[in-house]
């Protein structure tokens, strides 16, 4: 049977006190003296006693998801989860080696995933065990090997290539998908999960993230309404079945990925992905000389030095100052060949 634990008052001060059938088997003086901080020191007792000893990585792992419940994180470790503790479970952190992770990495390639997603898998096994080395679950980190990362996929569309596509959508709920993805540069995430209560239309805002502001969410930002979002959020809201802008028959959308491809098929513009349009609104904005710094807010990134590696190579002005400085003065002549003059 499992100890359960109490906070009681003792000597003045508060105590942790453990009982296993009814009956006291421990007791501990805690250093906070005053109620709120001795609550605090109780709750952080009790989660490092009931820590696993030596525990294994799937229990690592399912203290990580129980950590960042809530997060994306947790629920992207749901379908990780499926191959890395099939293979990794019932190994303890410090008996995993290089060897291990190069065998991993070997049969999800023979079971067809891309080095995208293994690296995506064994960075979601060195992030549990990261904090089970800091909770002190485990005493040392092991080295996790992650095969290199593909380089990034530079496939944008060009504004005629984006209008075949919204034309090649044929259902509502992928056509609206498409204007809002061009029209915010948001992730697929993102807007699948946009409600209706986000949608400000009197202000002509489009609030990406959570109106809890102590939920975490990667990048994303609220974003002015285009004319473009404005005409088909209308239309779309006039035949809502639910809270969510982007539904089919009524109904929250998982992912929306083989709409994306069908849509590209149908006007016959290959290697478009909903990420694709993402990337091709920030092109265009770079493309029309939009400043790094703003791009950056509009993506949602809260530093704008990957906007820059990624995205100012499209921007007119971009290195225009520096070639400005290799500018030479000198008098104009011919392309054509001329003998040199004798000394």
């Amino acid at each position: 049977m499992s100890i359960e634990y109490k906070l009681q008052r003792l000597r003045g001060g508060w105590a942790i006190a453990g009982y296993e059938n009814g009956k006291r088997v421990s007791r501990r003086q805690l250093r906070s003296s005053d109620a709120a901080d001795a609550a605090v020191e109780f709750a952080e007792a009790v989660a490092i006693a009931r820590k696993p000893v030596d525990p294994d990585v799937s229990e690592i792992w399912t203290a990580y998801r129980q950590d960042r419940a809530g997060r994306r994180i947790s629920e992207n470790m749901e379908w990780s989860g499926k191959a890395i503790l099939l293979f990794f479970g019932a190994k303890k952190p410090a008996s995993i080696t290089t060897e291990d992770c190069r065998e991993y990495a070997k049969a999800r390639c023979a079971a067809g995933r891309q080095n995208g997603t293994i690296c995506t898998e064994r960075g979601h096994l060195r992030c549990a065990l990261k904090l089970a080395k800091n909770s002190k679950m485990i005493a040392e980190l092991p080295y996790i090997e992650r095969p290199e990362l593909p380089p990034p996929k530079e496939r944008h569309l060009t504004r005629r290539e984006a209008e075949r596509v919204i034309l090649g959508a044929s259902a509502p709920h992928v056509r609206l998908f498409i204007i809002l993805a061009l029209s915010t540069a948001a992730r697929m995430s993102a807007l699948l999960e946009l409600t209706w209560d986000r949608v400000d239309f009197a202000r002509g805002l489009i609030v990406l993230g959570s109106l809890d502001r102590t939920a975490r969410q990667k990048g994303r930002a609220t974003v002015p309404m285009t004319q473009t979002a404005r005409a088909a959020l209308s239309s779309a809201k006039e035949g809502k079945m639910s809270d969510y802008v982007i539904e089919h028959g009524g109904e929250k959308i998982a992912t929306i990925k083989k709409g994306v491809k069908e849509a590209a098929r149908r006007a016959k513009v290959a290697g478009v992905t909903p990420h694709v349009f993402r990337h091709t609104a920030a092109v265009w904005m770079a493309e029309d000389g939009v400043d790094m710094e703003e791009i950056a807010s509009y993506l949602g990134h809260s530093d704008s030095t990957i906007t820059k590696r990624v995205y100012a190579k499209f921007s007119p002005e971009h290195l225009k100052k520096a070639a400005g400085s290799l500018e030479m003065k000198i008098p104009p002549f011919s392309t054509r060949y001329a003998p040199a003059s004798p000394a």
